[in-house]
């Protein structure tokens, strides 16, 4: 039986794309409750850009919840459910690819970047979708 090095320890947490600020994004409840400082760090500036506009996105679709007609939140909870399968087919493709060790580091980066990116989405649609359940069922009663 090998050996496992310090090296191989290293090199098998970089391949299986787990870095400290994903291993975060998994305690996190609310990305919208997040202040500035404590944003997920993305290494491409488009993604950076991306999660900003996403969270302004579902910053004004919670304050809209707060008045919009229930039509129009089953309408958006339909959409966000079927959005919520998409992102979460592409999380589990970037896992898998991360899992395989045989891309190159700056693929590596690319797909760590874009994993992160679907975390962050899932968890906010997630977050938004529990809400519009919140209010369709008020509504309905």
């Amino acid at each position: 039986m090998a050996e496992v090095t310090a090296a191989d320890f290293e090199e098998e947490l970089e391949l299986g794309g787990l870095d400290d600020d994903l291993k975060k994004l998994d305690e996190i409840e609310n990305i919208l409750d997040l202040e500035e400082a404590e944003y997920p760090r993305f290494t491409l500036a488009k993604n950076k850009a991306r999660f900003l506009r996403m969270l302004t996105w579902y910053k004004n679709k919670e304050e809209w919840l707060d008045v919009a007609p229930i039509s129009g939140v089953s309408k958006l909870f339909k959409q966000q459910s079927k959005e919520l399968e998409g992102i979460r087919a592409n999380k589990l493709d970037y896992e898998m690819e991360l899992e395989t060790g045989t891309l190159t580091p700056s693929q590596r980066s690319y797909r760590k970047d874009e994993l992160k990116m679907c975390k962050v989405q899932e968890k906010m649609a997630v977050h938004l979708i529990a809400k519009m359940q919140v209010k369709i069922k008020s509504g309905r009663r």
